[in-house]
Order: C-alpha cells, then structure tokens, then sequence
C-alpha cells in the first residue's frame, strides 16, 4: 500500500502555494494522497480552496475555528489516522521541508528513503543528521540540541523531540493522539514520548535548513541574521521549554 502524506498548511499569504503547486506532480508519484487542514485565515483565499476541492488527491479537513498551532496539527493528525485506514503507512511533514529536500541536492536521496519504508519500519523520525544541523543557524540547534540532552538523560535516547518529519501507520497515530495535550508547538515532543518505546530513528541530510531556499536568500548571510537575533532566540526558547517541562513531567508520572 503506498503512504500517504499529512501536513498543516499555514500559508496567509500564499507564500507556499506555488511551492505546492510546483511539487505536486512528485508528491503523486511518492504518496497516494494527501491530508490537508488550511486554518481559518487561509481558507479565505478562494483560489487555493477551489483547487484543493478539484484534485482527489487531496483530502481537506476544514477547520471552523482559531486554533493554537499545536491543536492544528493535532487536529490534523486525528483526522487523517480516522480517514486512513489502519495499516497505511502517514508521513507528518511541511511542504517548505517538502519543496527542498525534492527540489534541492538531495533529492534522490529524500524520494529513496520515501519509498523504502516499509510497516516494520515505523514508527520513524527522519533526524537531522550533522551535515544538516551545520546548516543551521547556531542558536537553533544549541536549543534544539538542548532538549535532545534533556530526552537522552531522562529515558536513555537521542531523539529529535522537535522533529521535522515523522512517520507512522495510522493505527499507531490513533492510538497516541488522544493522549496529547498540549495546545502548542510542545505536542510535537508529546507525541515522540508516547511513541518512544517502539521508535525508529534514521538521520538524513536532506533536513538541512530550508528558509534560504524558501526565501530566496543567501544563506551565510541569513544564516548570520539568525545567530544574532534575539527574537530567533525567544521563538526557539517559546517551544523548546515547554518541551523540556513535558519530558521531566512524563519521567516523573512514569517512574512512580
């Protein structure tokens, strides 16, 4: 059965439109379908909402109310695991993360490792691998690889709790989702702890920092602009401690 692939589409100003538009043909060829769930502000754009309803390869799950970012991608995911059926094999990605690992070097390499999973390898996180996170501003993996640590000293593993891209059978999904609590960015952790005990980890290259393909920048000069900021550093810190606080307080509940 071929995978399907999940991912929220946060796009007010239609930045990322084009990007699926121009992906789209790949992503038929690597996944059966897609689930999607604009939030409120997107779908008041007509146009991307009447192409979306023409293409069957896209199942759309309407959303009727504002949401914090971690109950978008909550609901998302809820939705997609009771559409799919039980066995099918769910990639969760983003489509920025999407249109350059298929568009940029490592192309090849991303549409292998998509087509080789198979049910006995997931649940997986596709992990950054060095080569990747060297590409990354400083101050984004120093606090990413912070809650790493944490993860490694509280149960043992070194996992990516701030994952870009996860894979699992719906079943899988179905069972966890409803356990998941946290209505920010932090339920993306909440869902590897729950998934840890039978997760699979394969660190790839192609998770390699996406915005200076996405932005059309220089990336040393991006990159720079990053490192110094302090509002990078406050957004990072806004979801990498509560992360940290989710971890302690599950070592705690399960250790009792």
């Amino acid at each position: 059965m071929p995978p399907s692939i999940a991912f929220p589409f946060h796009d007010p100003d239609l930045q990322m439109f084009p990007y699926l538009q121009a992906n789209l043909p790949d992503l038929k060829t690597l996944f059966k379908r897609a689930y999607i769930c604009p939030p409120l502000n997107t779908r008041r754009h007509d146009s991307l909402m009447d192409w979306l309803a023409k293409d069957d390869f896209f199942t759309v799950f309407p959303v009727d109310r504002q949401m914090q970012v971690g109950e978008h991608f909550a609901f998302l995911y809820v939705n997609a695991a009771r559409a799919a059926d039980p066995d099918e094999i769910i990639h969760l990605a983003y489509i920025d993360r999407l249109a350059f690992a298929l568009q940029g070097p490592y192309r090849a390499q991303f549409m292998t490792d998509v087509n080789n999973i198979g049910s006995a390898d997931v649940p997986l996180i596709f992990q950054r691998s060095t080569k990747a996170w060297q590409t990354h501003p400083r101050n984004y993996y120093e606090i990413e690889s912070f809650v790493t640590t944490i993860g490694k000293i509280l149960f043992g593993r070194s996992l990516d709790y701030a994952w870009c891209h996860l894979v699992a059978r719906a079943s899988q999904l179905a069972k966890i989702l409803p356990k998941v609590r946290n209505p920010d960015l932090s339920m993306v952790a909440e869902m590897v702890l729950l998934l840890q005990p039978d997760i699979k980890t394969k660190e790839v290259d192609w998770l390699a920092w996406e915005d200076p393909f996405i932005l059309s920048r220089d990336p040393e000069t991006l990159k720079h602009e990053r490192e110094i900021s302090p509002e990078e550093t406050q957004k990072r810190l806004s979801y990498a401690v509560p992360m940290v606080n989710t971890m302690v307080q599950y070592a705690l509940k399960h250790q009792k």
